[in-house]
C-alpha cells in the first residue's frame, strides 16, 4: 500500500522531483533506491515566516507496490438526441455544467445563450478595450462561459459544503485543464486557456444530442397557470419546455426585469461595491514573501484583507497576482472594472477588487424599484463613473494615499487597464458612506500589510459586479421557485454561488433535481 507523508521544503525542493525524491527519503527513513513514484496530493505555500516553505501532502510508492497513472476521463456520456428536453438558459459554468450533467442523465439540453461563442466574443472584446464600443449582448459578462471565461478562471471555492468540488475540478480536467488543479490550494486555470476548454465543452453538448443556441436572447418566459410551458426568444420565436434552469449570472438585468414585471417573485439581495486596486507585482510579492526578489520557484503572490470599519466588513476581492483590469461594462452608458491573470500570472501589476458590504437599507434612495433597488443602486453608480471619466470606457482613477486624503491625483500612471484613465475625486462616484469606509480602510489595510497604502498603487472605480443584487427564491429541497413550477433559478444570478466552482456544483444540483422530478 502506498503510504501518505506530509512534508514542508523549501520552494526549489518542491520544484526539483530529484530534489523532493532525496528529502523525502531523508526525512522518511526510506532508502531513497526504494522509492518509485512520488504523487503530490496537496501543495500550498507558508509564507509565515521569512523562509517560505511549501506544504506538500505526498502519496509515496515503493519498487514493489503496484502504480497505474490513470488519466482522467470524461463520463460516458449518452446520445440524448431524442430524450425529454430541459431548456438551460446561459451558458456560463452554471448552465454548462448543468447541460453536462443532463446529458449524463439522459435529459436533452437545450442551451439557450444571449452571446457569442467563445471566438466570436474576442470582436467584441477588442472593442470594448480599443474603442470603448460596448455590445449589450456580447462582453466580457454575456457570452459563451459567462463571465469566468475572461475573467481569470479562478477555481477556489469556500463553499464546500454545497457540494463535490473534486468532481468539478475533475471535469475540467478531462476537458484539457492541467492536473495542477486538483493539487494547488488555490487552483487557477487563466485566462489564456479557459476559452478551449469551454468550447470542448460546448462540442460535448452538440455531439451527444444537446443544442446549443447562440446569440439567441430570452424575452420571455411562457408560464400557463403557474407553471413554465417554455421560453420566447427574441427573434419571437418559441422553444416549448415544462422544466427550465434560469443560469443566466449577475449582470442580466434585463432578466430579472422580466421576472418582476411579470410579478414573478425575486428579493433584493445585499452584494458589495468599491474600486479595483492595481499595485506592482515586486511590491506585492515583497509585503507578501518578506524578500526583495521573489525567486523563480514562487509564483507571483496573491493577497487577501478582511477589515472591519465604522461596522462594515471592506475587503479584498477576485485578486488577480500577475493580472490586468478589465472594462466590463454590459450596456452603453456605464464604467465597470473587473480583473483577470493569465495561466502565468506574469503580467507586471497584480490587482484586486476592495468592496464594502452593503446592506438592505442602502438601497432606500431607490425603494420605488422594489425588488430592484439594488440594481438601480449599483447602475447609478456605474453611470456615474462613466460620465465623470469623460463618457468613454476610460475609469475614473486616483492614487491610494490621494484618494484617502481626499485630493485629486495630479497625475495616473499608465495602468494595464487598457481604455484609459481619467484622474478624479472618487469620493464623487460613491454614496459617503463607502467613500468614508474606503479611505478609513486603506490606512488600516496598510498596518496589516505594510509598503500596500502607498501612492504607487492606482485605483480604478467601480468594481461593481461582486455577485448578484438580485435573489430568485427557490424551495430548499426541490430547487424550484416556489411560485412557479419547473423554473429552477440557478448559479450567481440567482444568489446561490459565488464563482466558476460553486456555480458548476449549483447547475449539476438543478439538473439533478429535474432528473428526480421527472422520475417520479
Amino acid at each position: 500500500m502506498p503510504r501518505e507523508l506530509l512534508l514542508q521544503v523549501s520552494p526549489e525542493t518542491a520544484a526539483n522531483d530529484a530534489l523532493l525524491k532525496t528529502h523525502l527519503s531523508k526525512h522518511s527513513g526510506i532508502a531513497e533506491a526504494e522509492i518509485a513514484h512520488v504523487v503530490v496530493l496537496k501543495r500550498s505555500i507558508d509564507a509565515r515566516q521569512k523562509a517560505i516553505k511549501i506544504n506538500l501532502k505526498l502519496e509515496v510508492y515503493l519498487k514493489d507496490e503496484p502504480f497505474s497513472s490513470q488519466k482522467i476521463q470524461l463520463p460516458d456520456y449518452p446520445n440524448v438526441e431524442n430524450a425529454p428536453e430541459v431548456i438551460v438558459i446561459g451558458a456560463g459554468p452554471a448552465g454548462l455544467f448543468a447541460a453536462l450533467q443532463l446529458i449524463e442523465c439522459g435529459l436533452k439540453p437545450i442551451v439557450i445563450e444571449r452571446g457569442k461563442d467563445v471566438r466570436g466574443r474576442r470582436r467584441d472584446l477588442k472593442a470594448i478595450n480599443q474603442d470603448g464600443i460596448v455590445n449589450p449582448e456580447s462582453n466580457y459578462c454575456f457570452g459563451e462561459g459567462g463571465a469566468g471565461t475572461y475573467s481569470d478562471g479562478k477555481l477556489y471555492t469556500r463553499s464546500k459544503k454545497r457540494g463535490d468540488v473534486d468532481r468539478i475540478l475533475k471535469l475540467f480536467v478531462a476537458f484539457g485543464a492541467s492536473p495542477d488543479i486538483l493539487v494547488e490550494a488555490h487552483p487557477h486555470i487563466g485566462t489564456n486557456k479557459l476559452p478551449k476548454i469551454i468550447s470542448d465543452m460546448r462540442e460535448t453538448i452538440i455531439e451527444h444530442g444537446g443544442k446549443v443556441l447562440f446569440e439567441t436572447r430570452v424575452d420571455d418566459i411562457v408560464v400557463k397557470q403557474n407553471e413554465v410551458q417554455g421560453i420566447v426568444t427574441n427573434t419571437g420565436d418559441v422553444i416549448h419546455a415544462n422544466k427550465i434552469i434560469l443560469a443566466t449570472g449577475h449582470s442580466a438585468r434585463d432578466i430579472f426585469e422580466m421576472l418582476d414585471r411579470k410579478k414573478i417573485l425575486i428579493e433584493a439581495k445585499p452584494f458589495a461595491l468599491g474600486v479595483r486596486a492595481e499595485h506592482p507585482q515586486e511590491l506585492i510579492d515583497k509585503i507578501q514573501y518578506s524578500c526583495d526578489y521573489r525567486g523563480e520557484f514562487l509564483p507571483p503572490a496573491p493577497y487577501a484583507v478582511v477589515k472591519q470599519v465604522n461596522g462594515r466588513g471592506m475587503y479584498s476581492f477576485c485578486m488577480c497576482p500577475g493580472g490586468v483590469i478589465a472594462p466590463c461594462a454590459t450596456a452603453p452608458g456605464e464604467v465597470v472594472t473587473n480583473g483577470w491573470s493569465p495561466s502565468k500570472r506574469d503580467q507586471a501589476t497584480a490587482n484586486s477588487g476592495i468592496v464594502v458590504e452593503l446592506k438592505p437599507e442602502d438601497f432606500k434612495p431607490f425603494a420605488k424599484f422594489g425588488a430592484l433597488a439594488g440594481v438601480e443602486f449599483q447602475r447609478s453608480i456605474e453611470q456615474r463613473a462613466w460620465h465623470l471619466a469623460g463618457e468613454t470606457q476610460r475609469a475614473p482613477a486616483q492614487r491610494m494615499v490621494d484618494f484617502s486624503q481626499g485630493k485629486v491625483s495630479a497625475n495616473i500612471p499608465k495602468t494595464s487597464y487598457v481604455p484609459g484613465t481619467t484622474s478624479i475625486e472618487l469620493g464623487n462616484v460613491f454614496p459617503g458612506f463607502i467613500t468614508q469606509i474606503l479611505r478609513e480602510g486603506f490606512v488600516e489595510f496598510g498596518k496589516s500589510m505594510r509598503g500596500y497604502f502607498t501612492n504607487e498603487a492606482i485605483l480604478h472605480a467601480p468594481e461593481s459586479r461582486t455577485s448578484s443584487p438580485v435573489r430568485i427564491p427557490r424551495d430548499t429541497q426541490t430547487l424550484e421557485h416556489p411560485q412557479i413550477k419547473g423554473l429552477y433559478p440557478c448559479g450567481e444570478g440567482a444568489g446561490y454561488a459565488g464563482g466558476i466552482v460553486s456555480a458548476a456544483i449549483d447547475g449539476e444540483k438543478c439538473a439533478l433535481m429535474i432528473v428526480q422530478a421527472l422520475s417520479r
